[in-house]
């Protein structure tokens, strides 16, 4: 329970520092270079889920925020479960970084509205106040993205290099991050860490053959 609870609150830290900050001293697409050509923060602000798609009107976006708060209802009860059940620690760190991403994302989308002023391309935003009241109502907040891997194709790779562009265009932030990663090492550990399961489903399996053979034996 302790390293789930402090790998939660070291995401939402981080994460929420981060847009914090972007968020009051960036301008609206302003882009700074961390390591040259390879990783920048540029600032954006998406409106709906990933990859830049969003569900139409505020309804659509209300709705979004709601699913949100539901998975991470989900999660949760599946993260006390597996808790509980004495699971790998790596894997409770994994459905612990996808939870705290998740929840990461939702502060946004549930209060950034009423908390800061709008971004602009000419000036970054503010605290909100009764003189410059908060950019959207309760729900209907965007999420802060700087993180930026601006890495293009060599001329030299087949297909890709001929064509250009970045190899990773999607901008992101730290809760993204956790969420992805989570879930990429679930995939890659999931031989190790549903390990259990599989022997408890082979054990099943050949229940029923000793049942026969003892059936068998005593009919003869």
């Amino acid at each position: 329970m302790r390293r789930s609870i402090f790998t939660i609150l070291l995401v939402l830290i981080l994460d929420q520092v981060s847009k914090v900050y972007v968020k009051l001293n960036f301008e609206l697409y302003e882009r700074i270079p961390v390591l040259d050509g390879v990783f920048q923060l540029h600032f954006i602000e998406n409106p709906g889920m990933a990859w830049g798609m969003s569900l139409p009107g505020v309804w659509g976006k209300i709705s979004l925020t709601l699913f949100r708060v539901i998975a991470v209802v989900v999660i949760s009860i599946y993260l006390k479960r597996v808790i509980k059940e004495g699971q790998a620690k790596g894997f409770i760190t994994c459905v612990s970084l996808v939870l705290a991403g998740a929840i990461g994302n939702i502060i946004d989308s549930a209060i950034y509205g009423r908390l800061f002023t709008r971004s602009t391309a000419r000036k970054a935003a503010e605290f909100a106040s009764e003189e410059a009241p908060g950019y959207a109502h309760f729900l209907q907040g965007k999420v802060v993205d700087m993180l930026h891997f601006c890495m293009e194709w060599p001329e030299w790779v087949p297909y890709f290099g001929e064509r250009g562009g970045e190899i990773f265009p999607p901008i992101f932030n730290i809760a993204d991050a956790a969420i992805s990663i989570g879930i990429i090492w679930i995939i890659i550990r999931q031989k190790a860490y549903f390990k259990k399961d599989q022997e408890s489903n082979k054990t099943e399996e050949e229940l029923p053959s000793e049942t026969e053979g003892v059936q068998a034996s005593t009919e003869l």
